[in-house]
């Protein structure tokens, strides 16, 4: 198949998957003006997404990528919050306020890293063939708007429910993961950045800290953390509803079989694969769960 003509037809593919599980998960949801709160983030997502797709594929650069999935994040959360607020009688749940705040939390702390990092390196290579290419671009931004609105969709779906649940134990379980896995990534993040700013590391592949004991240990935090969300947002769900606890399956298959450790895997292989200490590494240590 022609690679601009499956670009196309993935990006169809994207929005058609997130318009279904939209519509899946609005059942017994908030609307306004006879709208889904949950199509309205919808559409922020994708929408958000185009619009920073066209002046960043003119000037052929990914700079801003990660920054406008964090702060799509955050805007669609804040637009179920806002509603959530403004439909019920202008208050909003416990439950809800955390959601917000967890993910606040996670895309503020995520974006700023990234953007930072990207900056300092200049470019990211994953994105060298694709900023060339208006179909290939376009879809990436495109399958960013999906990942943003899927990762999110547990916690948008509970915001924007129109039913409400006490705190219970799945609330205190859910935090506990959550701040679990957000400590787990954060800790995989600094150490990585600390190892690369020293000179005696160059061109050194990382085997320390949490790195020791796992490949990948900041996606095993971040896939920690949407579960957390996952398991705050259960009793609320009913129904279709129960279709937003594909977020953290979601998160999982992404970062283990799409975009996160396979490309990082091969590249690491093409750097350091003939090198002994890091077939040692490879062989020792787990790809993402600590033995």
């Amino acid at each position: 198949m022609n690679p601009s003509f499956s670009a196309y037809v993935s990006s169809i593919i994207a929005v058609c998957f997130a318009s279904l599980t939209a519509l899946a998960c609005a059942q017994g949801g908030l609307q306004s003006e006879g709208m889904p709160v949950l199509f309205i983030c919808l559409g922020t997502a994708f929408l958000f997404q185009w619009l920073i797709f066209i002046p960043s594929f003119i000037w052929k650069t990914e700079h801003y990528f990660d920054l406008t999935g964090s702060i799509t994040f955050l805007t669609i959360t804040g637009i179920a919050f806002y509603f959530k607020s403004n439909l019920s009688s202008g208050s909003a749940d416990t439950r809800s306020i955390m959601l917000l705040v967890l993910v606040y939390i996670w895309a503020m702390r995520l974006g700023g890293f990234l953007f930072i990092r990207i900056h300092r390196a200049g470019e990211d290579k994953r994105f060298r063939k694709w900023k060339k290419s208006f179909p290939l671009f376009l879809r990436t931004w495109t399958l960013q708007g999906l990942w943003v609105f899927i990762t999110c969709l547990a916690a948008l779906t509970t915001i924007t429910s129109a039913k409400v649940s006490k705190v219970d134990v799945t609330f205190y379980i859910g935090v506990v993961l959550w701040v679990c896995g957000f400590i787990i990534e954060v800790t995989a993040d600094l150490q990585k950045t600390r190892f690369r700013a020293e000179k005696k590391n160059k061109d050194k592949f990382i085997q320390s800290g949490l790195w020791a004991l796992s490949r990948h240990p900041n996606y095993l935090g971040e896939i920690i953390l949407w579960l957390g969300i996952a398991i705050i947002a259960m009793p609320v769900l009913w129904g279709w509803q129960y279709v937003s606890l594909l977020s953290p399956l979601f998160v999982y298959l992404i970062l283990t079989k799409v975009s996160g450790i396979p490309i990082l895997e091969a590249l690491a292989e093409k750097r350091w694969g003939k090198q002994k200490d890091y077939q040692a590494y490879k062989k020792n240590t787990p790809l993402l769960f600590p033995r």
